[in-house]
């Protein structure tokens, strides 16, 4: 029997067949990546022809004025809320469900104001809205 003692070799790891899988994953990633760059959004708004106005025989109109004021059908709205709103619609809207609520905002009022508008026209079942606009001068 022989019980001498080997000398075992340390184990190699070769390295270059690693590198060449990691370039060829780095290669197929740089070229299957596109890159954008959003800096900023372009937005052209469109312009609302007043030309063919209808004329809505049940309408409801929602004036919302810069300080986020409300009006309907020219009176003043107490509170600010949806829920006031939405009484004060249900309140308009004792003709029926099929009136149109039609939102007259001024140019510099709140987005949220006007959303609170709709949410409270949704709220009283009021589903036909529409928006009032104002013909650019030419």
């Amino acid at each position: 029997m022989n019980f001498r003692h080997r000398s075992r070799e340390e184990p190699e790891i070769n390295l270059i067949p690693f590198i060449d899988v990691l370039l060829v994953v780095l290669i197929f990633l740089m070229l299957s990546t596109t890159y954008s760059k959003f800096t900023e959004l372009q937005i052209t708004l469109p312009v609302a022809n007043t030309d063919a106005q209808r004329n809505y025989p049940k309408e409801i109109i929602v004036a919302v004025g810069s300080d986020g004021r409300y009006a309907i059908n020219k009176s003043p709205v107490e509170g600010r809320s949806v829920d006031a709103l939405s009484l004060a619609l249900a309140n308009a809207a004792k003709g029926g469900k099929d009136m149109v609520v039609i939102i007259s905002a001024d140019a510099s009022a709140a987005h949220q104001s006007v959303i609170t508008v709709m949410e409270a026209a949704r709220r009283s079942g009021l589903n036909q809205i529409t928006f009032a606009t104002q013909a650019t001068p030419k």
